[in-house]
């Protein structure tokens, strides 16, 4: 009879290894961005994250993770080594509302508590939809730019943006079913406006607010000469802005199938 026991719970700890497994977490990090005020720095960070996630393990190997990050975004032309860029006065401020459905791929078999392997590199490919929400400090306070159109635009542009976030990181089983993750990750939405500038200065003559025209050309406020001109260049001429996350977090992990002797 035990010798029986023990090969039942051998074979449902072997069982196990393969089931299907629920992680969930949270993590804390940072929020970068390339754009038109930041061209060159992939690894420029300049606000907080946090996250939360829950995940689908199908095996040792592949996970399906359903995650909501918040963060924040921002960039000041007056902090740029560039003197076109300093004489152009821009900045914004933008907050991020991002869902997004990932697939994760482990390099090594990684089953907390049961496996053999205590960490493993991982990357991730998926799918995700961004809210965002560019601001700029005007005289003390912040203003919304999207319903100001500082380009001209006809209509406002939208607040909604899709994008295929890519990454890696590593993850190590520290204690029993926790986990450690640590990852860098990249997003390209369909959007240039995550800086809320995309294309060319505004013509000033057209009827508009007084605070979008102050808003679309701040280099006056410098040197008192304004050389947004319109129909000029306003930003980089990139079709898409660039935003990343880093992350450190922790999560625990649910095992399915398992064996108490």
């Amino acid at each position: 009879m035990p010798r029986t026991i023990v090969f039942i719970c051998f074979l449902i700890l072997s069982l196990s290894l393969r089931a299907q497994t629920w992680e969930v977490g949270g993590n804390v990090g940072a929020a970068g961005y390339m754009g038109d005020l930041n061209p060159n720095n992939p690894l420029q960070f300049s606000g907080p994250a946090l996250g939360v996630f829950g995940a689908r393990n199908f095996d040792g190997y592949w996970s399906l993770k359903l995650k909501y990050t918040f963060g924040i975004i921002a960039d000041a032309d007056k902090n740029s080594s560039d003197p076109q860029f300093r004489a152009r006065n821009l900045s914004f401020r933008t907050t991020l509302n991002e869902g997004a459905l990932l697939g994760e791929f482990n390099f090594f078999k990684y089953v907390p508590e049961v496996g053999q392997n205590k960490f493993t590199p991982f990357i991730y490919l998926g799918f995700g939809a961004v809210g965002y929400n560019p601001q700029a400090l005007y005289q003390g306070r912040y203003y919304d730019l999207r319903p100001l159109k500082t380009e001209g635009e006809s209509k406002p542009y939208s607040s909604l943006a899709f994008s295929i976030p890519y990454g890696a990181g590593i993850k190590y089983n520290f204690a029993g079913k926790w986990n450690f993750i640590a990852d860098i990750g990249y997003r390209n939405p369909n959007t240039d406006y995550l800086d809320d500038v995309a294309g060319v200065y505004p013509n000033k003559n057209k009827p508009g607010s007084p605070l979008a025209q102050a808003l679309s050309d701040r280099s006056g406020e410098l040197t008192g000469v304004y050389i947004g001109t319109p129909g000029t260049q306003r930003g980089d001429g990139r079709t898409h802005d660039t935003y990343m996350f880093i992350n450190l977090g922790i999560s625990f992990t649910f095992i399915s199938s398992k064996c108490y002797y």
